[in-house]
Parts: structure tokens; sequence; C-alpha cells
């Protein structure tokens, strides 16, 4: 049994009111997969980089103890590149710089030591190349997450609506799940949303927390208010990674566990904004995500007499 997450690894240069970074390393797989890590022992990457990524940054993901054995290494070509700049709310930044480099036709490749899998993330790629990891995969993944953007609804609404007919999870903003439903309200776009095939959904609305809908259920977490948030990019897929690698750690999937599994994702993604890039995300001790959850479990603790 293992657990597969498949998205971009890449550089990003990024720019916030508290700094800026020369080329660092990023992500959707690279934040997921090192949330995944800290819950989760068999978690294995599908990806694709050029020579520029150094063996440095391959060990950061095996000292994780990541398989990469589904990382192809591109001769001669260039890694995915992004460049940013946040502006002073951090929840809006400018695209600079969008380098597409390996990614533009990648065509992904699963290992046979792959072929265990029960749990898949399908990080933010087109959905064309989310259905072909399905359609790779012999046997149907126990879980299957998916995570999008508005971007693939603008250019590719209906590829994007056939693969969310064959996953368990779909996780998007407030922003896209409006435009995905066409409903202003968060209550009746779940039911457009989970009408088009998932059986859960999980809204992000940053700042503000997450919301999770399961048929006629709803569990609402918050975000942990922190004092300063240096670099907010990644800490979608950092959410997502630490999301699955917990219900891969407990090996079961129902809205009661992934009510916990909502919280851990969150505990990792409020240590992701505190750094820049993956540097806060890659040295965290298991007192550290203990410590983190127990914050989180005080923050909307209240008992009352109805």
């Amino acid at each position: 049994m293992s657990l597969i997450i498949i998205g971009s690894v890449a550089f990003d240069a990024i720019e916030t009111p508290f700094g800026k970074t020369d080329k660092i390393v990023g992500g959707a797989a690279t934040y997921a997969s090192l949330a995944a890590s800290y819950f989760y022992n068999k978690v294995k990457i599908v990806g694709v980089v050029g020579d520029d990524f150094h063996q440095e940054d391959i060990d950061t993901f095996t000292k994780h103890g990541i398989d990469t054995e589904g990382l192809q290494i591109k001769a001669g070509e260039k890694s995915f590149f992004w460049s940013g700049k946040y502006h002073n709310d951090m929840n809006s930044r400018d695209t600079l710089i969008t380098e597409l480099n390996v990614l533009a036709d990648f065509d992904p490749i699963i290992p046979e030591s792959y072929q265990d899998c029960e749990y898949l993330m399908l990080g933010n790629l087109s959905p064309q190349v989310q259905q072909t990891i399905i359609k790779r995969l012999k046997n149907k993944p126990k879980l299957i997450v998916l995570d999008t953007m508005n971007f693939w609804m603008d250019v590719a609404m209906e590829d994007l609506l056939e693969t969310i007919k064959l996953v368990d999870v779909l996780t998007i903003n407030d922003e896209e799940a409006r435009q995905l439903s066409g409903e202003y309200s968060l209550v009746k776009a779940s039911k457009k949303i989970l009408a088009m095939g998932p059986k859960y959904l999980i809204i992000k609305k940053g700042e503000h927390g997450a919301l999770l809908f399961h048929e006629d259920k709803i569990f609402s977490t918050p975000a942990l208010p922190l004092a300063e948030v240096f670099d907010p990019t990644g800490a979608g897929d950092t959410f997502a990674g630490g999301f699955i690698g917990y219900l891969a750690k407990t090996d079961t999937v129902n809205f009661e566990t992934m009510k916990n599994a909502i919280i851990y994702g969150s505990a990792l993604a409020s240590f992701c904004v505190e750094k820049f890039g993956t540097e806060k995300i890659i040295n965290l001790t298991q007192q550290d995500i203990t410590s983190r959850i127990k914050e989180f479990i005080a923050l909307s603790a209240h008992t009352i007499e109805a």
C-alpha cells in the first residue's frame, strides 16, 4: 500500500512584504509530499524536472523517506519556473514569470513499484494529465484526492468535469467553488459540486480556515491566527499533503477521520507560511506538529449548556 502524489516539482522566485528570494525549490508535489511524509512512510512522487534540478534538491525528498523513482529528469531541459509578487494583504499576488519548460509536454510515467497505490493525490496539473495518471494505475485507489484551479475552469472545463467524476475528494478555494458551481453561497455551491461526482468537497478559505462537505454534513475548521505570514506560496498544497497523509496513516476513509485530517493539514499549512518556500516544513519535529495540533484544538474548544 502506498500514497502517490503527482504534481509540479519546480523552482519559484518569490517577493512578499517581508522580503524576496532567488530561485528556490517549490511546486505542488514538492509541498504536498513533504507534508504527507510526516504522517505516512510510503509516499511516492510523480513529476518531471530538468537537469538544473540538483541532486541535493532530490536528496531533500529522500531524507523524508519519499520515493523518487517516478521523478523524471530531462537532460538538457529546464524545470518549471514561476515568479510572483504578493500584495501587502498577502491574499493576492501578481505573476511575474511563468516558464513551463519540461512541464509543457509532461507525460507521467507510473513505475511498476508504484502500482500498489491505495491513496492518490492529484496536484494541480491539466485535467488530461490527471486523467492519464488514473488510467495508468492497474487498480483504482481506495481514495483519490483532486486539486485544481480556476485556470483549468477557464480553458479546459469539459475535461475538468470528466476528471471530477473520477475522484473521491475535490479541494478548491472559495472563489473557485463559486466559479465551478455558478453559486455565490458556498452551501449551494457544495451541493452542485458534489452532484458532479466527488463524495467529499473541501473548500479552502485561506486565513479563514476550511469547510468540509459530505452529503448533508458540513464541518468547519478555523485557520490558526499567526502574528506574521512570510509567504503563502504552497500553503494549499501543504494542506492537501497533510490531509491525505493523515488519511493514509489511519487507513480509514469516512467523514469523522476527514475532520481530523483537515485539522492536521491545516496545522502543516500554518507552518508553511511562516518562512519562504519549503524552509519551515523540511525540518519539523513530531513535537512541533503535536503542539500545533493542540493549538488548533484549543482555538475552537468550548463547552456550553444549551
